[in-house]
């Protein structure tokens, strides 16, 4: 059995700044820096490095000299790239990162050939033999769609980190998944309302699962998150305590130990502590798949607390 991600593959051009610009405004940063970087690439790297199991990672470059970049940056970080494939006449996907001293950031995404799949998706074939599948948006809508279905089809429990949010396609998009997991922003605009505590976010991830989908998870950054299931109830996991410089890494190194321990058959409450403390780690250092912790920095978190 294995984890397959379907999703982008950016360059990431990091500063980091003493705020976050506002409209007009021209500041200096303090550094700069680039990376292995897209939601796609990133829960790739997280699922590879914590899970047991082999993963593939299937996306898209361009036909330009940052794709040899990132075959290269995706190989170093032992990732598969057996089903990477080239978009002719595209441009490869790149992300330019503010980071200001709080740790929050601001991310502007090109998407490339990120968004050059076809309708139809990537080859079906790439889900034979998966038991967990992760998804992200930074694809197009109805090629994310078509591999959603893929590979329910093939038997695996699909996974939708739904970021960013697609206007006018989520009630589609969140029946397809077996597993979603929005944080605060994108619950809100899920669901129209922003949770505020534990109970609301318990109250809202009920409303999510009843659009379709198994589990729903809440994300509510350093407050930990709260879960809704149609099998296995309700509740909330609490935060890990960790210093936080570099929030980009966060939910991508969740989602890629979420798929992890369920692709090793864990129950869902012991899956959510293992992914909140991948999450909670990515944190501690800068940058997007760099930034992703080891199992054994996982394993231990997990068992200190």
């Amino acid at each position: 059995m294995s984890i397959t991600v379907f999703g982008s593959v950016n360059l990431d051009l990091t500063v980091s700044v003493h705020h976050l610009p506002i409209a007009g405004e021209t500041s200096h940063a303090a550094g700069f820096q680039t990376g292995l970087g897209g939601k796609g690439a990133n829960q790739a790297v997280a699922a590879t490095r914590l899970a047991k199991c082999p993963v593939k990672f299937v996306a898209a470059v361009g036909e330009d000299s940052f794709a040899d970049k990132l075959r290269a940056d995706l190989q170093k970080m032992t990732v598969d790239t057996a089903n990477l494939v080239t978009m002719k006449g595209a441009e490869s996907g790149i992300a330019l990162i503010h980071v200001d001293q709080s740790s929050q950031n601001s991310i502007t995404v090109v998407g490339g050939a990120n968004m050059a799949w076809p309708d139809a998706g990537p080859c079906a074939d790439v889900f034979k033999g998966c038991k967990v599948a992760l998804f992200q948006l930074e694809t197009p809508i109805p090629a994310t769609l078509a591999a959603m279905r893929a590979a329910r089809a093939a038997g695996a429990v699909v996974i939708l980190d739904p970021a960013p949010i697609a206007e006018g396609h989520m009630e589609a998009l969140i029946a397809e998944a077996d597993i979603v997991t929005p944080n605060e922003t994108e619950t809100a605009a899920i669901t129209g309302t922003m949770p505020g505590n534990f109970l609301e976010a318990q109250t809202l991830a009920k409303s999510l699962v009843a659009m379709g989908p198994k589990v729903a998870i809440v994300k509510l950054g350093a407050k930990g998150l709260a879960y809704a299931s149609r099998h296995d109830g309700e509740g909330v996991i609490k935060p890990y305590f960790v210093k936080a410089i570099d929030t980009v890494a966060a939910g991508d190194s969740f989602n890629g130990g979420l798929a992890a321990a369920l692709a090793e058959g864990w129950s869902l409450q012991d899956a959510l502590k293992f992914a909140a403390a991948a999450g909670a780690l990515a944190t501690t250092r800068r940058g997007a798949g760099e930034a992703v912790p080891s199992r054994q920095e996982v394993d231990d978190l997990v068992a200190a607390n």
